[in-house]
Formats: structure tokens, C-alpha cells, sequence
């Protein structure tokens, strides 16, 4: 959960989640494709939930191929492919109390509930997930988790282990039993005491030997080990199991399936955190590993009007058990600039381990969290700041630079003098200013500071960006540096400046040569064409993220009409201005960027010559899913009687409809609720359907 004191630009954000991505996608691949983990379970949720943290934060920043639209890793290429029909999703986690009655008031808040509905609180086993497919009582296949969407098939290894049936009386005509397989920690000491002899591999953890054993080509050897089984949770079934989750573990027990003992059923949240310090204090003689407790929804009709986000849940979550922490000396503290002028402070640390990984550096976010105060200028640490000397707590909470958490005052040597934060730019000198509700101190010097030409041509041929191969931020610094590339248009000349026939080619230069330039070259070429959201979001615009840039793309469909809205909308104000406005999901703060991203006059000329040189291909808009309301434009207002704005939504968005904040002369319906008022008056003015929450669900029940 993203507190108050967690300020960060926009610009360090995406770089930070840039690298969050690399390192998620290094760890999902070694513990789902490999069964070798590299990092803690511990370091690996403090990388998820930073990422969550930022795209939470700034939601712009979301991208289809960002960790948090994905779900474990791709299967071996060992074993058939199982496509499940029900997706096999991740959970969201929680890390503290707070976090998990947000989840709770979350729950409420979704569905309007005045109370809290039951939730069954269960240990989250750290095994390896396994789907179980059952016809007419008879296992016709087993299948990991995989990606999610797409698994492993292991049935002739699955049907060796004891605690899954082979065949089932009294079940569903179809029904899909999903748990975890895990090992008990005295059968993996044995297991490896066992190897050591023969001279085999030697396992890390229980969760890797059962995985690994799961994995097996070959059943016979899966059969030699002792793996486990408990039963939590179903895909496809052909009947309702139970009313409830607790009712249908209590049926898969009736079947034949284990399922975990210590599972109980809570009436609130304090039952919740109750049940959570019991499993807690038992977690050391259960005899297998666990890595926190999972509550879920107990109603089932609950679990359905809550639904889906795009890899989570929104009926239930994982309380984690804490990640680790240390103390060291920070020695320095320093000044980065960032693609939008951002001044960002980072501290410079005597290494220290946390979690496994040697620490080094750590951000310190901005001025007012190193001066000990939070962004609406309450204290925090106890107002007690961070200076150069000083014997600092750190934690890692997801950060590839990770945080400092506190400072031991007792050991501030005499001479630690406060940090003042520049009042100039540490490039360029020019003026460092803080706009009003900006958290961030900014360097004024736009064009003339090579820091933030330097990031924001980074940017632009980033993987999300233009992704252009072979040219990555080592490069781009070496070519600003030699004056070979400017802006981004200075890119596709690099050809036609530095090829083979002129007259300082690139291949003669230290760590190129012809095949590296060529490549190089051919590379830029490559990327002439480009779709208008990757387009949009490679210029680098404050607020406009991949998604922002997705919603505009998918609105507006090509850059020349998008480009027309933001000229008309210069002051702020009239039909353009609401139409970016109209775009949900675009705020004030990205139409205010959008406007002055072409407002200056350099700027929009550099953009301008840009596209001369390329090709920015047309979205292909919103596409018609067959539902009533599939590409059309909605805005709900007034209050809502038979569900939550949310609930209401989410539930326009998963049959294609758009959902504006606002109406304008393109709004298709507007929903109105009680008490609904200016939006229904300029409704009738523009002569916008209006429909009342009964018609609405009349329309989308077609």
C-alpha cells in the first residue's frame, strides 16, 4: 500500500518499474519455469509490491505487458500444453493489518455493504499449484499453473501421488479441483540426505524439490518422491459445488480430497488477523513451509459481483509474513535528474545484506522525506531526518533501490549537519523550483539540461517505447555525448550521418564494427512504423503512461486527430478541452501535459518533424464484442441502488463499453441514479440518451 511519504516522479517511476519488470520476469522464470528461485520469497513479494505500489500510484503507467497483467512464467517446452478454461490467477497481497482491513473495507465499499460479509482464512502453502480435471469422476489430466492461461500437463505424474483420487463418487458430471503440492520438510531432509549419498542434486527448499519432482519426464522418479496434496480451490465445474467457500472444502473433503485443518471460517476482520497470529505462532511445527494466510469471500454470489481484475481476485488476498530489514551508514547522499527535471535524492550506503542481496543504495524519495515530514506536512520517523553520517535502517519493499525506513539519533556523530537540497540544478545551474502540490523539486532548464534531454531520449527507445535493438541507455549517452544524437529525430539519421560511406562511420568507433552498425542501423529502420500508443508514450509526456497512451490511442484512433484536440484545447476550456477530459482514466493533470507538450513551440516542432520521418499507424479503436454496449461511451451518475459505481464500471467495461467521468456531445448513454444532477441537465442538452439503473440493466442483459 503506497503511503502519503512515498513521493517519487513520474519519470523515476517508470525507470524504477522498468527494472522491476526485468527482475520480476527473472524471478518468475526461475521459480515457475526452472524450480530454482534465485531471490527470498521475502525480496520476491517486496518486488511485486512495489510494482503494485507504482502502478497504484500512477496507473498511467500500466502496460499489457507489465508483471502485474501476468501470471507465473510459460510452461516447459518439455511437456504437452493444457489451456485452462478458467484462468488460473495470481492473489494481491497485503502486508500489514492496515493493509488487510483496506481489503476488507475495499470489499464492502465495491458491493455497498454496511457490514463485513465472512471470509475463510486458510495458511498459503508454498508448493507448486496443480489444476485437477475431473469427467465423469475420473482424472483425465493434471496441469500446472504455467502462465495462467497455459499449463504443463503432468496426469501420469500427478496419479502417483496418494492424496489425489484417481476417481471420485458423487461429483459434478465435470469439475476442476485446484490446490498445491508440496513437500513436508522431514521427507525433503530425507530426500536430500539421500541425494548427498548418491551424489545427486541437493534441493534448496521443499517448495523446489516438490516442483521439480512434480516436473519429472519420467513418473517413476515422481513416484519415488513423497509429494502432498491439499485442496483449495475449483476451476470449470458443472454445478455449483456449495453456497460458499467454506461449504465447498467442506464437499471436497466429502469427495475424497485433503484440505488444510487449520482453514477457519471468520466473521471479521479482527477474526481475520486473529486467525493470522495463531497460524503465525504455528508455523514452525506445521512440518511444511507456508508464506502467509489467505482470506477469501466466504459467499460465492459475493465472489461473483466482485469478479476479476486482470490477474487478481478482487474477493480475495494474501497476508504476507514480514521481509526483512538492516541497519548501515549512509554515507552520502545524492542528486539525480530525472526525463521531467525531477531532483531525486539517493542515498549512497556502506553495503549491507538484507534479504539475501547486498544493498547499496536507497532511495529517499524527495525533500520532505529526507527532512522527516510527509507530503500534507505531518512528521514522519517522528520528524527525525536523514543526513550524511548518519546509522540508517533500510528495507527492501519491492525497490530495486530499496528505502530507509528510520536513523538511530544515538549514534549522530556531533558535526551531521541537515541536508539542504540544491536550489540549482546539479547540471545545467538553472533554477530548481517546487510547483504548488508538487512534491517534487524540478530543474527549470527544460531543452538547455542535458540530464533530462539525455533521459528523455532513453525513453523514447525503450523496450515500451520504440524498442530499438541495440540502441539502449549506454548507447544513447555515448552518442548525446559526441553530438551524434539530440533529439529523437537525430535517431533515424543515424544512418544517413554515421553509415559506412560517411565521413565518421560508426563502425570505426571503439566496441563497433561493420556487422554491430549495420544491425544497428537496419534496427532504426525497423521501427519507422510504429502503432500510435507506443508512438504517444515514447514522447516522453508527463502523465501520459502506456495506458493513458492506450486510452488516448483507442479514443482518438490517430495522432493527426489527437494532435488537432490538443492545439484546440490551448486554453483550456470549451469542446476540446472536454473531450480529453471526456477520455476516462485522463485527468486535469494529463490533458494540462498533453496541451503543453505542443504549447511550446520547440516541442511541437521537434514532435512535427518526428512524425515527418515515420509512419505512426492508426488504432484500431474500440471493438465490437457483440455486447449491447460494446464501443459506446457511458457515464453513471447519481446513486446507484443495485450496485456500487464500481461494481456498476467494471461490469460496463468487461462488455466493452467506455466509461467517461463526463458528458459530452460523444456520450452514448448516461446512467442516472438518484438524486442525479448537473451531468443529467447537460445530458438533455446535448440530447444524450438517459437511461435509469433498471434500464441499464435491462440493456446489458440482452
Amino acid at each position: 500500500m503506497a503511503h502519503a511519504a512515498d513521493k517519487i516522479s513520474i519519470e523515476d517511476a517508470q525507470k524504477e518499474l522498468r527494472e522491476l519488470a526485468v527482475r520480476i520476469g527473472e524471478a518468475n522464470a526461475a521459480y515457475h519455469t526452472h524450480d530454482a528461485p534465485k531471490i527470498s520469497d521475502a525480496e520476491y513479494d517486496a518486488l511485486k509490491r512495489r510494482h503494485s505500489e507504482l502502478e497504484a500510484q500512477f496507473p498511467e503507467l500500466v502496460s499489457e505487458d507489465s508483471p502485474s497483467q501476468k501470471v507465473g512464467a510459460a510452461p516447459l517446452p518439455g511437456f504437452e500444453k493444457v489451456r485452462h478454461q478458467v484462468p488460473m490467477l495470481s492473489l494481491g497481497n497485503a502486508f500489514t493489518e492496515d493493509d488487510v482491513r483496506g481489503f476488507v473495507q475495499g470489499v464492502m465499499k465495491f458491493l455497498n455493504l454496511s457490514e463485513s460479509p465472512e471470509f475463510v482464512a486458510e495458511p498459503k502453502i508454498d508448493g507448486l499449484s496443480l489444476a485437477l480435471r475431473y469427467e465423469n469422476g475420473e482424472l483425465v489430466y493434471a496441469a500446472t499453473r504455467g502462465d495462467g492461461r497455459t499449463g504443463e500437463n503432468v496426469t501420469a505424474n500427478a496419479r502417483t501421488i496418494n492424496e489425489i483420487p484417481k476417481s471420485l463418487r458423487g461429483a459434478p458430471d465435470i469439475l476442476e479441483v485446484r490446490g498445491e503440492v508440496y513437500m513436508h520438510q522431514s521427507d525433503f531432509l530425507k530426500l536430500n540426505d539421500e541425494n548427498k549419498e548418491k551424489g545427486a542434486k541437493v534441493f534448496a527448499n521443499p517448495r523446489n524439490a516438490a516442483a521439480g519432482a512434480l516436473r519429472q519426464l519420467d513418473a517413476r522418479i515422481t513416484a519415488e518422491r513423497p509429494l502432498r496434496f491439499f485442496a483449495y480451490s475449483w476451476g470449470q465445474v458443472s454445478e455449483p459445488l456449495s453456497g460458499s467457500q467454506f461449504g465447498a472444502l467442506e464437499r471436497f473433503q466429502e469427495l475424497g480430497f485433503v484440505t488444510n485443518e487449520l482453514t477457519k471460517l471468520c466473521q471479521s476482520v479482527e477474526d481475520m488477523l486473529r486467525v493470522y497470529d495463531s497460524i503465525t505462532q504455528k508455523r514452525v511445527e506445521l512440518g511444511y513451509d507456508i508464506d502467509g494466510v489467505v482470506y477469501k469471500v466466504d459467499p460465492l454470489a459475493l465472489q461473483d459481483r466482485l469478479g476479476f481484475r486482470s490477474t487478481t481476485p478482487r474477493w480475495a488476498v494474501a497476508h504476507k509474513f514480514p521481509a526483512e530489514t538492516a541497519w548501515t551508514r549512509l554515507e552520502k547522499i545524492d542528486i539525480q535528474v530525472g526525463r521531467t527535471g525531477a531532483l531525486s535524492p539517493v542515498a549512497r550506503l556502506t553495503p549491507i545484506t538484507v534479504g539475501g542481496v547486498v544493498v547499496s543504495n536507497a532511495t529517499l524519495h524527495n525533500k520532505d522525506y529526507i527532512e522527516g515530514r510527509a507530503s500534507d506536512g505531518s512528521e514522519i520517523r517522528e520528524g527525525k531526518d536523514f543526513r550524511e553520517g548518519d546509522w540508517v535502517e533500510v528495507y527492501r519493499a519491492g525497490d530495486v533501490i530499496p528505502k530507509l525506513r528510520d536513523v538511530d539519533l544515538s549514534k549522530r556523530t556531533s558535526d551531521a549537519a541537515p541536508f539542504e537540497f540544491p536550489k540549482a540544478c546539479p547540471i545545467c545551474s538553472s533554477p530548481a523550483l517546487q510547483e504548488e502540490g508538487d512534491s517534487t523539486i524540478r530543474c527549470t532548464g527544460g531543452f538547455i539540461c542535458d540530464a533530462q534531454v539525455i533521459e528523455k531520449l532513453k525513453h523514447f527507445v525503450a523496450r515500451n517505447a520504440f524498442d530499438i535493438e541495440g540502441l539502449g541507455a549506454k548507447q544513447v549517452e555515448q552518442f548525446f555525448n559526441d553530438g551524434w544524437v539530440r533529439t529523437p529525430v537525430d535517431v533515424f539519421k543515424l544512418g544517413e550521418n554515421y553509415g559506412a560511406k560517411a565521413e565518421r562511420p560508426l563502425e570505426r568507433r571503439d566496441g563497433w564494427g561493420p556487422k554491430s552498425a549495420e544491425n544497428l542501423f537496419r534496427a532504426v529502420e525497423a521501427k519507422r512504423e510504429i502503432p500510435f500508443h507506443r508512438f504517444l508514450f515514447a514522447l516522453g509526456i508527463r502523465h501520459i503512461g502506456e495506458s493513458a497512451a492506450k486510452l488516448l490511442a483507442r479514443n482518438f484512433v490517430t495522432w493527426e486527430a489527437l494532435r488537432e484536440t490538443i492545439l484546440s484545447a490551448q486554453k483550456r476550456s470549451g469542446d476540446a478541452w472536454e473531450t480529453l477530459l471526456a477520455v476516462d482514466g485522463i485527468g486535469d493533470r494529463a490533458a494540462e501535459a498533453l496541451v503543453e507538450s505542443l504549447e511550446d513551440p520547440r516541442s511541437r516542432a521537434a514532435i512535427d518533424e518526428l512524425v515527418g520521418v515515420l509512419l505512426v499507424l492508426p488504432d484500431e479503436g474500440i471493438q465490437n464484442s457483440g455486447s449491447p454496449v460494446a464501443g459506446k461511451t457511458v457515464v453513471f451518475t447519481g446513486t446507484l441502488t443495485k450496485m456500487t459505481r464500481a461494481e456498476a464500471k467494471a461490469k460496463a467495461e468487461s462488455l466493452g463499453a467506455k466509461v467517461s467521468g463526463s458528458v459530452s456531445a460523444k456520450t452514448d448513454y448516461l446512467v442516472a441514479g438518484e438524486a442525479a444532477g448537473s451531468k443529467r441537465t447537460k445530458a438533455q442538452s446535448l440530447n444524450v440518451t438517459i437511461l435509469s439503473e433498471d434500464d441499464w440493466l435491462s440493456l446489458i442483459a440482452t
